[in-house]
Order: structure tokens, then sequence, then C-alpha cells
């Protein structure tokens, strides 16, 4: 079984939108410093790069499931021209109220991924910046790293902390 860093996708690999707002077209999409340098690091270190991100924009309306994964498509390319790979890529597209098991804090996404590509959960990380992805990390039984923004007070305890995903890579990276 490989190994895994589970990363969220709004404020890891790219801005997060306006408290509020939603990434909703391409144009938006903005990658944070260093991402596919990060992503590299992770490749090459032998880790799959998986992204799980709750994407409640589709439950409410504001683009639909193709557009979405037009978005997913066009990332994967801007990616990939910086040979930084993703080795998969779930969203639960559930509004926060109705219970489903992907929604993070619930771990069904990782724990789909894990399934579908032979991941080892006790030996994965889930790279997020908010409290749900660390309780979604805990509860998949991953260990997990958080990024920490300016201004950013958790409630929910890390493993471990770093400014940017490039920083959290060679954390993960030092610890084998």
């Amino acid at each position: 079984m490989g190994k895994a860093a589970f990363l969220d996708r709004d404020g890891v690999i790219n801005r997060k939108a306006s408290e509020g707002e939603y990434i909703t077209r391409w144009k938006d999409f903005q990658f944070l410093p260093r991402v596919d340098e990060g992503i590299a690091l992770l490749n090459r270190a032998g880790l799959a790069v998986i992204v799980v991100s709750n994407q409640r924009c589709v439950a409410k309306g504001l683009l639909s499931i193709a557009e979405l994964e037009l978005i997913h498509q066009r990332m994967v390319e801007q990616l990939a021209a910086s040979n930084a790979f993703l080795t998969g890529i779930y969203y639960c597209p559930h509004d926060n109220h109705l219970s489903c098991s992907c929604r993070k804090p619930a771990p069904g996404m990782l724990l789909q991924a894990a399934r579908e590509h032979s991941i080892d959960l006790a030996n994965s990380w889930m790279v997020g910046d908010s409290d749900i992805d660390m309780q979604a990390g805990k509860a998949a039984g991953c260990r997990t790293l958080r990024i920490i923004h300016n201004g950013t007070s958790p409630q929910v305890p890390a493993d471990l902390f770093a400014p940017s995903l490039f920083e959290a890579a060679l954390e993960l990276i030092k610890l084998g």
C-alpha cells in the first residue's frame, strides 16, 4: 500500500474566495505561491497527491458538476506543465445541511480515495487549512498538517503546521 498527501483545494492549492463567495470560474482560480513546486516535491518523494474538497457551490446552483470538473481539468493541466501531478480529485457537491459521508469533516472522500488507490491511511497526511480538514484527516486515520494563514486561530489540533503547501511538502519529505 502506498502513502498519500490528501490536499484540500481552496486555501491550500489556490486562494480562497472571500467569505461567503466561491470559486466558480477558471479566471477566479489563482494558484498560491510555489504550489506546483510543493506538489512536485511530494510526487518525487513517492506520495500520491489527492485533492479532497467540499464544493457546496454545486448544491447552491452556482456552477454545474461539468463546470467544476472543467476548473479541475485546467488545474491539472497547469500543474502538469510544471511536472506536478495529481493522483486524483475527489469533491463533495452537497450542501452543508445534508448528511452525507463525503462532506468534510466526514472522512468519506479520503476513505474512497484510499480504497481506489490502495493508500495506507495511517502513513498518509491530510493537508488543509481548516478545522474540518483536520477532523476529516483524523477521522480517516491520517496524520494532519495544517496550513496556517495570517490571522488563523485553529480550534482543532494538528500534528504539524506550515505556512504554505511548499513548506508543508518540505516537512513531510523530512519525515519520510
